[in-house]
């Protein structure tokens, strides 16, 4: 029997349950309305004498690992996704977990991907609770089914090391999957037969669980330099045959569209910010995951050759495109967040100025200043957009969720926001009265960019004025949207849902800012 939840609106008018798989919850108080109280939560102190002088922590098997690290009913256990649809350890974690009778676990991913689908059979199993963490696919669909015993808690990256910084989220045991590391524990993600470029995202469960497991197929002696995680505060080493396909790193958010529209929405994208005055000599910005902002750091690279401009900095997910922009001379360094494709991986271990970051360093809301807002421009995707510049990227228009937050949120505080999208796939049509799920405040996203016009947000006078006279095509959104109606005639029905909560998304600050209900049954 599933907990009934009691509602309250946020901020924003969206319904939020007042608890969370037993956890109480802050509702959204707007993007910049809810300020934290207290200290830091603390890891366990542990002493050196626990483990062998030799610093030799080997374990025979994860199944070992898990013991020793006292696997319990109801725990929390973590993981990265810096090997994308390419892990090949998770599986065999819950796995092992399942021949030990473990029950209720709670999952925290940085993200899971198609490649858990085997997953599914320990949710239905009991073996797995919920997951709390950025959800794909098989996964994405099966919570949207309701078929969960507990909510999803979706957040963006910044968000999840907020979570666990502030003690929202306790790690029992992490499991961080290590193309090389030593037996000691200390861990890269750069070199190796599996190397997968960084592991920023396994960084705050190193340093936050109770147990912490590194998992590797390429063991080295002591030192493994350079080291992303320190041994100082692993317990356990595992040694596996292969712990990834490096080459799924890439999926489909990775690779290059070949649509004309959007190659034309990628064009606009980077007029516009020479328009806009922002690419000048040490400007910095970021090109977000998806064919259309991959197109568009081309474009832009071009623009930059012809007018003898210089980025200080180029804000990764790291791709072949930005790191030919960086060999080239045209950035003084990479601050990469997580590594796309195998030259970014190659780059990282070659380049001095291709440097690896964590969440902590670019994206935590709970720290003392915000990387994301020193951006000068940031290109995103979305799933959905409305009049008021509001935007989701976790679920479709079918009410299907597919997607996870990511960086996403944490990129809204660059200083110009731009949404690249289609104005419409298929039948849906992107730009929509209201979205189905509240991801991002519109007053936080400045742009909106189609193959049908250029939107800019009201409240930005400035872009507004310094683009009035460029032969840009600024439109009104709901001119956009009155066309792009037009051109589709009848659309698909808005998706109908039942007053059951299947996952709740956290801003950045760790408030509810919307819930995702069940979809009724079609």
């Amino acid at each position: 029997m599933k907990t009934p939840y009691k509602f309250v609106k946020n901020t924003a008018g969206r319904r939020v349950p007042t608890e969370a798989n037993g956890i109480p919850q802050v509702p959204f108080k707007g993007a910049q309305g809810f300020k934290p109280t207290g200290n830091k939560a603390a890891p366990r102190i542990a002493s050196c004498t626990e483990y062998p002088a030799d610093g030799n922590k080997l374990v025979g098997s994860i199944k070992e690992a898990l013991e020793m690290a006292g696997l319990r009913n109801g725990m929390t256990i973590s993981s990265h996704h810096h090997f994308r649809n390419g892990d090949l350890v998770m599986n065999h974690v819950f796995d092992a977990a399942a021949d030990l009778s473990a029950k209720d676990l709670r999952w925290f991913p940085s993200a899971a991907f198609e490649c858990h689908q085997p997953m599914i059979k320990h949710l239905d199993s009991g073996v797995i609770h919920n997951i709390e963490g950025s959800l794909n696919g098989s996964l994405g669909r099966y919570a949207s089914e309701g078929k969960m015993e507990g909510l999803a808690v979706l957040r963006s990256h910044g968000g999840r090391w907020q979570a666990v910084q502030d003690g929202e989220v306790h790690i029992d045991i992490a499991v961080i999957a290590a193309p090389t590391a030593d037996a000691f524990g200390n861990a890269t993600g750069d070199r190796g037969p599996s190397a997968c470029g960084l592991l920023g995202f396994g960084l705050v469960d190193s340093q936050y669980a109770d147990k912490v497991i590194v998992v590797t197929d390429n063991l080295v002696p002591f030192p493994c330099i350079p080291w992303q995680i320190q041994g100082q505060n692993v317990d356990f080493v595992v040694v596996l045959d292969k712990i990834g396909e490096p080459e799924k790193i890439i999926s489909g958010t990775t690779e290059l569209t070949r649509s004309p529209d959007r190659l034309l929405i990628a064009e606009l994208t980077a007029k516009f910010v020479k328009e806009a005055g922002i690419m000048k000599n040490g400007f910095s910005f970021q090109a977000g995951a998806g064919g259309i902002s991959l197109a568009f750091a081309i474009y832009l690279k071009e623009m930059m050759i012809k007018e003898n401009i210089k980025a200080r900095f180029i804000r990764g997910g790291s791709t072949k495109y930005l790191v030919e922009m960086l060999e080239e001379g045209l950035t003084d360094y990479i601050l990469d967040g997580q590594t796309f494709d195998l030259e970014g991986v190659r780059s990282m271990r070659e380049n001095a100025g291709h440097v690896n970051t964590s969440p902590f360093t670019s994206y935590n809301w709970h720290g003392k200043g915000n990387f994301a807002s020193q951006v000068d421009a940031v290109v995103l995707g979305a799933t959905e957009v409305d009049l008021k510049f509001n935007a989701n990227v976790v679920t479709h228009s079918d009410g299907q969720m597919l997607h996870g937050i990511g960086g996403w949120q944490n990129c809204l505080f660059s200083k110009c926001t731009i949404l690249s999208i289609p104005a419409f796939r298929g039948r849906y049509p992107i730009i929509v009265d209201e979205v189905t799920t509240l991801v991002g405040p519109g007053e936080l996203i400045d742009v909106i960019i189609t193959e049908l016009g250029i939107a800019i947000n009201p409240l930005r006078k400035d872009l507004i004025e310094a683009t009035k006279r460029s032969q840009l095509p600024i439109r009104d959104i709901r001119e956009i949207k009155d066309e792009v109606d037009q051109l589709l005639g009848e659309v698909p029905a808005k998706p109908q849902l039942m007053d059951e909560p299947i996952a709740v998304v956290k801003w950045v600050d760790g408030t509810l800012i919307d819930t995702i209900f069940k979809l009724e049954a079609t």
